[in-house]
């Protein structure tokens, strides 16, 4: 735990300011707010491509759903931690270097970038304080996990699964289609990328389901008992 942790705490800020200094080298004519940005988004999509990949090696090593574990699962939020904080310090360097010509002080440089990055801040937030010590301290019998069990499944319904005939249902109101006729009046490749798009939502949300499902079932199960 604490040697991923560790390592975390090293790859990202030195992955951080390796990109800045090679920028710099190899764009001498850029900003420093060009490097910023470029230096943020490359290491972002380091860890995006690192988690995928640390996904895709639990799915694929899990064949039951339900009941088996990998180690990865949770070192690798160990190793998220340090991104998270590290994310946090890169996007303020950002946003201080945006505004330096306007000479503002410190505290407002920060509540101007609280404000204007709260999304970002509120989702690197939950994770840090709810998500990580939920995944951590295998807290499934409570209520305060069984409640962020019934939220996920809730907005993952509505963010992820809904959100495609809705936005069929919203073309309909303004050609003055019903619901159903939409798939047959707009282009065939529409239909198959809107398809693409949503097949591994449902295969994601069935497996959601049937973690709640085995959830309240194993509680069922000790009360009854």
């Amino acid at each position: 735990m604490l040697l991923t942790l560790a390592s975390g705490a090293l790859f990202f800020p030195g992955l951080f300011a390796l990109s800045i200094w090679a920028l710099h080298r190899l764009r001498p004519g850029w900003t420093e707010d060009d490097c910023l940005t470029v230096g943020t988004r490359l290491v972002s999509s380091v860890q995006a491509v690192l988690a995928t990949w640390a996904g895709l090696t639990v799915i694929i090593s899990c064949k039951n759903v339900v009941s088996d574990r990998h180690w990865l699962a949770t070192e690798y939020v160990w190793f998220l931690i340090p991104y998270m904080i590290y994310d946090f310090y890169a996007m303020y360097c950002c946003e201080r270097c945006r505004t330096k010509s306007q000479k503002l002080t410190r505290t407002t440089i920060i509540r101007n970038f609280l404000i204007e990055n709260r999304l970002m801040v509120t989702h690197h937030t939950v994770i840090l304080l709810f998500l990580v010590p939920i995944s951590q301290l295998k807290q499934q019998h409570t209520l305060l996990y069984k409640v962020n069990g019934i939220l996920t499944v809730t907005t993952f319904l509505f963010c992820r699964i809904l959100l495609f005939p809705f936005m069929y249902w919203s073309y309909g109101q303004q050609k003055g289609l019903s619901l159903l006729q939409v798939p047959f009046n707009i282009p065939l490749h529409c239909n198959m990328a809107n398809a693409i798009l949503i097949s591994p939502q449902l295969y994601w949300f069935s497996l959601l389901c049937k973690k709640a499902a085995r959830l309240f079932d194993t509680a069922k199960a000790k009360k009854d008992g």
